[in-house]
């Protein structure tokens, strides 16, 4: 989870998609350049899933992702599967 937060921080795309399960992922990332990542905490992390806030400046000012996100693990590397936006 953390150094997929930190891909999208820094906007390394490649690893964004390298580290999303095979079965779920688009055929690319495009993340939006008017969004600036700024900070990210874990809720809580259990089994495959994990609960964050990622903080983020968008057009509108600031905002946050609150997301229940699924992980498989698959050849000893973890994959994010999907995840479910929360309000």
């Amino acid at each position: 989870m953390r150094s997929r937060y930190s891909a999208y921080a820094v906007g390394d795309t490649d690893h964004v998609w390298r580290t999303w399960h095979p079965r779920t992922r688009p055929e690319r990332v495009d993340p939006d350049p008017a969004t600036t990542w700024t900070g990210l905490e874990v809720v809580e992390a259990a089994g495959d899933e994990v609960e964050f806030r990622a903080h983020f400046e968008g057009p509108r000012g600031p905002c946050v992702l609150h997301e229940r996100s699924r992980f498989a693990r698959r050849a000893g590397r973890w994959f994010y599967l999907d995840g479910e936006v929360r309000r």
